[in-house]
Parts: structure tokens; sequence; C-alpha cells
């Protein structure tokens, strides 16, 4: 069946709501007790006004309630013996809202207040004033009102949790999917497009050594090489970027360098060369490479400085980073996201070198080339 075919507008449901408790409470009221001329005139306007009220109970619940409760005391007040359905509805509104704790004072305080109205205003005595008092707002509905708004808001609030949680579930999901293609891309295609490449620049470098011509088969397999890899990179990087956040790059560094300074990690960074323009896959590989080298050296390395080097060259992006920890020429390789840097490296076709420094600390020495980018 398609539903959609019987759906209802927004708008009309609490347009038809008010009309509906408007006429219903119109018609009890004129049915039963209620007295004539003007008090009688005043009192319907009252029911209508009441029943009217509702039209807003969803964009303004609390205003909504007030309204109807002073309907109701004016209604009981005129001598009009009729239960006040429009406050038990706004009741049921302001609780699926969540202003649980302002109706329960609001309908005490109403509760008390129609029995003083009814004692005030009814010609008979106590007990027949009390009794139309409670007539006007029986307990039992009311509970049943605030109940019923109460149970609609706890459904609608696990049913948000749940298409909340399915929305994560799905978007970790798609991330574990993207990582688990970066991977294998980079398993199945990386090596060999890069002995493909390597090989071609050999042979032509080998062959205009000699003085040979070049052939364009070999040329065009040279390019085809560097345009695949290329292509490989920035499919690796889209696949790994989390879209959630702006990746960072090379600007990124020198705040990156401030806060671990601001750690007590004697930091400095040096910049050689002539800035330029250079891929964005070399810029976020470059500050990967210094975030995870600072973030090693102050979690193991027990030291007190810390130097990054940037270096700009015509074809190739240096990043240095070393300092003065506890690493000897015979400590073993240190480090976390060591093997994430050198696929970083490798994917992008550069170079990366990690070892102990001859004067005691740790050095990641890494050369990503550009491609004559500028």
């Amino acid at each position: 069946m398609d539903k959609g075919r019987f759906a209802v507008p927004a708008g009309v449901t609490p347009w038809a709501t008010a009309l509906g408790v408007a006429a219903l409470m119109l018609g009890t009221g004129l049915s039963g007790p209620h007295p004539s001329g003007g008090l009688g005139v005043l009192g319907s306007v009252l029911l209508v006004a009441g029943g009217l009220a509702l039209a807003a109970y969803r964009r303004a619940p609390l205003g909504v309630l007030a309204v109807t409760g002073v309907c109701a005391v004016g209604c009981l007040a005129a001598g009009f013996d009729a239960l006040a359905v429009s406050y038990l509805v706004a009741v049921y509104g302001a609780v699926r809202a969540g202003h649980r704790k302002i109706t329960l004072v609001v309908s005490v305080a109403l509760v008390a207040v129609l029995h003083l109205t009814a004692l005030v205003f009814h010609k008979g005595g106590v007990g027949e004033a009390l009794a139309q008092a409670r007539h006007t707002l029986e307990l039992a509905w009311l509970i049943a009102a605030f109940a019923a708004g109460e149970a609609v808001r706890q459904a609608e609030r696990r049913a948000d949790e749940a298409e909340r949680t399915r929305e994560e579930t799905a978007r970790r999901r798609a991330d574990e999917e993207r990582l688990r293609i970066a991977r294998e891309l980079h398993d199945s295609l990386t090596h060999q497009i890069s002995v493909v490449k390597v090989q071609s620049e050999v042979a032509v470098h080998v062959a205009r050594r000699r003085g040979e011509p070049v052939p364009e088969a070999l040329l065009a397999i040279q390019e085809a090489g560097r345009e695949a890899s290329r292509e490989l990179r920035a499919t690796l990087e889209a696949l790994r970027d989390d879209d959630t956040a702006p990746p960072h790059g090379l600007d990124h560094i020198p705040g990156l360098v401030e806060r671990f300074r601001g750690t007590g990690l004697e930091t400095t960074l040096t910049i050689t060369g002539q800035p330029h323009p250079v891929p964005a896959a070399v810029s976020r590989t470059a500050y990967r490479i210094v975030q995870e080298s600072l973030t090693n050296v102050a979690r193991h390395a027990a030291a007190t400085s810390a130097s990054v080097l940037v270096g700009y060259r015509p074809d190739a992006l240096a990043v240095r980073v070393d300092d003065d920890g506890k690493a000897t020429v015979q400590s073993p390789t240190p480090g976390h996201g060591l093997l994430g840097m050198r696929e970083r490296v490798a994917a992008l076709g550069g170079r990366l070198c990690t070892m102990p420094r001859q004067t005691g600390g740790f050095t990641v020495q890494a050369e990503l080339p550009t491609n004559g980018a500028s």
C-alpha cells in the first residue's frame, strides 16, 4: 500500500485536534448545567478558546498549558460543569515536549485553584463545590494524560537513538571498507607500478647515457607509470582521508610544533629552500610524518628537545625530525606508527629512513617527490 497517499500535512493535525476539542467541550458544556445570559456567553467563549488554543501546542506547549488552565478556571467560575479536555491535551503536549517538572507543578497548582474557585463561586454546599472542581479536572484523566505524553516522549527518544546508532554503524562500516580497499590497492598495485616506473626510468637513463635513441614506446611506458602512480596516490588519499574534518598539511606544521612546545618539549622548526606549492598528498604526508614523529618523541623517547626541518627542493620535499632521547646506535628501531608512515611515503614513491643518531637520540628522514610541482 502506498502510505504517502494517506499522508496528512504537518499543519493540519494541530488544527484538526483544536477544532475537535473545541466542539466537544462546547457541546458538553451546553448539554449540562450551565448559566444563561452574560455568564453563559462568557463560559462558551472560554470553552471554545481553550480548545482552539491547542492549535499551537507543538510550537508553544507551555503557553498553551497556561491558556487552557486559565480557561478551565474561568469556565468553572462562570458555572459550567464540563471536563477540561483542552487542558488534558495540553498536558500531553507539554510532557511530550519534555517539560515534565513544569507541567507537574502547574497541574498541582491548577487543582488547588479549581477547588478554591468552586468554593468561592459555587452556591451549594462544600461537598458539591469540591465535587464540581474534581469533575472539571479529574485526577485519573490528568495522570493518564501525563503518562501518555511521557510514553510517547520515551518512544520518540528511543527511535531517535536507534536511528543515530544505525547512521553511526553505517558510517563506521563505510570507513572500514574504505580502509580495506586502500590496503588492498596498496598491497596489490603500488609495488608493481613502482617497479614498472623505476625500470622504465632506468632504461631511459641508460639509453641516454649511451647516446642511443629512446624508443617512443619506452617513453610512453615511463609517462604512463608516472601517471598511474599519481592516480593511485590520489585514490589512496581519498579512501584514507576522513571527510568530517579538513585535512592538515604544511601550513599546519608551525601550529603543531607550537603545541608540542607547550607540553615542555623544546621544539624548533626550520624551513629551507624557497617555499612553493606542493601536491596536496605530499603536504598531508609531510604533516603526518612530523606529527607521528613528535608524538613518539613526547611519549617514548624521554627527550628534552626536538628539531623539525622542512626543505623545499625543485622536485622533492624533505622532512627531517631529530631528538635527543635515549635511542643509541644499538637501539632497535622504535616508534608507533612507523608502518603507517612507510605506507604513506611508499604510496607517493618517496623514501623514508628511521635510525638512531651517532650522538644519541633518533632521526626520521623522508623525501617526498613533488613531480616538479611549483
